[in-house]
C-alpha cells in the first residue's frame, strides 16, 4: 500500500511539473525595441506579422518580452531622437524597416543588435560589411530585388498595355546599388522594345513634379522602384497620383496595390517582418548579429487590382490573372 502511494505521488509530481514550470517561467524579460519611419496605423499588418512570428517561436508578451515601439510618423528627422530613446531604455534588440531607420539606429548604438526587416542597400549605406557576414551590430532581411524582377514587372505591364513603348521609372539616385541595377533594367526594357524614361525622385515634395514630367513626356505606364521613399513615406501618394493621371503602374509591394495601384510583383512585407522575428530569437539566444547572414528575397507574389484596371479601361489577360497570387476585386 505504501509503495502504491509513493508511485501515485511520484507520477502526479511528474505530470504537474511541466505545468508549473510553464505557468511560472523563470528568466529574463527582454525589451524588444522597434523603430519605424511610418505611422503605427499604416504598419498594423507588419506589426501583427512580427508579433505572430514571435508567438510561433514560443514568446509570450509580458512573460518573455515587453514592447518598446517608436514611430516617426513619416518625419525622417525624428528618427535619431527616437533611436536615442530606445538606447536609453537599454532594449535588447532594435527592429527597423527601411534603411533610414536602420541608419538612425546604427548611429545611436554600435552595441545593441539591430534587425532590419526591409533592407534596401545596407552595403552601400555602410550598415554592413557584406550580406554573408555583416560584421557589426546590423543584420536582417533585404526587400530590394534584382533586375530580373524589374524585367518581370515590365513584362506584366506589356501584357496589360500591349502597345506600350514608353515607360516611366521612378528612380532614387541616392541609393548606390541602383547604378548597376539601372543598366540591367535598360537591357530588359530593350528586350521588350520599350524606352525607359528615368524620373529621379528623392523627396516627397518632388513627386507631383515627377508626375507632371511623366504626363508631359507621354509615358504610357509607370514602374516604381522600391526604395525608402516609395516603401514608406510616399507609399499611398504615388498610387493616388498614378490613378489621377490614368497611368497603369507597377510596384514592388502589394501595399501599393491595396492603395489603388494596378499591380505589384515583389516580396511580401508582412512575411519579411514575420521572418525578422527569427533573427530576434537567434540574437536573444546569444547569436551575434555580425555572424548572421542577411537574407535575400526568394519568394515573389503577383497582385492585381481589377477595380483599378476597370477604372483605367484596361482588360487583364486571363493568362496573367491565372498567374496572379492574389486578385483584388
Amino acid at each position: 500500500m505504501l509503495d502504491r502511494r509513493i508511485f501515485l505521488t511520484t507520477v502526479a509530481g511528474l505530470l504537474a511539473a511541466p505545468l508549473v514550470a510553464h505557468a511560472q517561467p523563470a528568466g529574463k524579460v527582454y525589451r524588444i525595441g522597434l523603430l519605424q519611419i511610418q505611422t503605427r496605423e499604416r504598419l498594423v499588418p507588419l506589426l501583427k506579422a512580427f508579433e505572430e512570428g514571435l508567438r510561433e517561436l514560443g514568446y509570450v508578451e509580458g512573460r518573455d518580452f515587453v514592447r518598446e515601439y517608436r514611430f516617426a510618423d513619416q518625419q525622417r528627422d525624428r528618427l535619431p531622437a527616437l533611436a536615442a530613446e530606445l538606447v536609453r531604455l537599454k532594449v535588447d534588440v532594435i527592429v527597423t524597416g527601411t534603411d533610414p531607420g536602420t541608419m538612425a539606429a546604427r548611429q545611436a548604438t554600435t552595441t545593441i543588435p539591430i534587425v532590419m526587416a526591409l533592407g534596401v542597400d545596407p552595403e552601400g549605406a555602410g550598415l554592413i560589411a557584406s550580406l554573408r557576414r555583416p560584421g557589426g551590430n546590423v543584420t536582417g532581411l533585404l526587400f530590394a530585388v534584382g533586375p530580373e524582377i524589374l524585367g518581370k514587372r515590365m513584362e506584366h505591364l506589356k501584357e496589360v498595355v500591349p502597345g506600350m513603348s514608353r515607360v516611366a521609372c521612378f528612380w532614387n539616385p541616392d541609393v548606390p546599388r541602383y547604378a548597376a541595377l539601372w543598366e540591367a533594367t535598360e537591357e530588359a526594357a530593350r528586350r521588350l522594345g520599350v524606352t525607359l524614361l528615368r524620373v529621379e525622385v528623392r523627396e516627397p515634395r518632388e513627386i507631383e513634379g515627377a508626375f507632371a514630367r511623366i504626363t508631359r513626356e507621354r509615358a504610357q505606364a509607370l514602374v516604381v522602384i522600391a526604395d525608402p521613399l516609395t516603401l514608406s513615406t510616399a507609399r499611398p501618394e504615388i498610387p493616388a497620383l498614378a490613378a489621377k493621371n490614368r497611368l497603369p503602374s507597377s510596384y514592388a509591394s502589394r501595399e501599393a496595390v491595396d492603395a489603388g495601384g494596378l499591380m505589384s510583383y515583389g516580396t511580401s512585407m508582412p512575411d519579411l517582418f514575420r521572418r525578422a522575428a527569427g533573427y530576434v530569437d537567434k540574437i536573444l539566444k546569444g547569436a551575434k548579429p555580425g555572424d548572421l547572414p542577411v537574407e535575400q528575397p526568394t519568394k515573389f507574389d503577383l497582385v492585381i487590382n481589377l477595380k483599378t484596371a476597370k477604372a483605367l479601361g484596361l482588360t487583364i489577360p486571363p493568362t496573367l490573372l491565372m498567374r496572379a497570387d492574389q486578385v483584388i476585386e
